[in-house]
């Protein structure tokens, strides 16, 4: 079975929090949240989250892809934490797949794994001294090899479709979509 790990930051976006975990587990992928710290994420809206572990319980694991849902000031703790960028290193070393959606594509930026790649994010959320690095695109989800990155709250359903389709193929992808009654394309 896949696994995927999402980090949960206070001041998360729970709309793309909550979509990514839903859909990938619907699509039979085990999804570890963890917290940045022990006990429930407030999240950028007041919904409160309970990871299912601390992010020092999990990173010797080894995991399929790791997820970053945006928001602010989640985004901002995510990319403050060594730790995140410990990870997010060690994945591209290891080529997983690397996924961040509206603000949290900054974190990739400044962790150095946007560089001649083709990417998105809600606008205004990659340092403009950055941009130039990369090419910029305004998709709802763009994908450069084994780095994913999608727009912002309104785009997490094709965002995760899209992460379901790199990790366990298109038909399980249109399986979701379909019981969902949501079609993608």
């Amino acid at each position: 079975m896949k696994q995927v790990l999402i980090p949960l930051a206070t001041g998360c976006e729970e709309l793309e929090a909550v979509t990514l975990i839903d859909l990938l587990r619907r699509a039979g992928v085990e999804v570890i949240t963890a917290g940045l710290q022990a006990g429930p994420v407030t999240c950028s809206r007041g919904t409160v989250l309970v990871p299912d572990t601390t992010l020092d319980a999990v990173m010797g694991r080894p995991f399929d892809m790791i997820v970053l849902p945006g928001g602010l000031p989640g985004t901002t703790h995510l990319d403050a934490d060594s730790r995140i960028h410990a990870l997010l290193q060690r994945m591209n070393q290891e080529e997983k797949f690397i996924a961040a959606i509206c603000a949290a594509p900054s974190v990739l930026a400044n962790a150095g794994l946007l560089q001649g790649k083709k990417v998105t994010s809600y606008p205004t959320c990659i340092p403009d001294e950055q941009l130039p690095s990369m090419e910029y695109r305004e998709e709802s989800v763009v994908q450069d090899g084994r780095v994913i990155t999608s727009r912002g709250p309104g785009t997490a359903m094709v965002f995760a479709l899209t992460l379901i389709e790199n990790l366990v193929g298109r038909e399980v992808r249109l399986q979701v979509e379909g019981d969902l009654l949501f079609r993608s394309s």
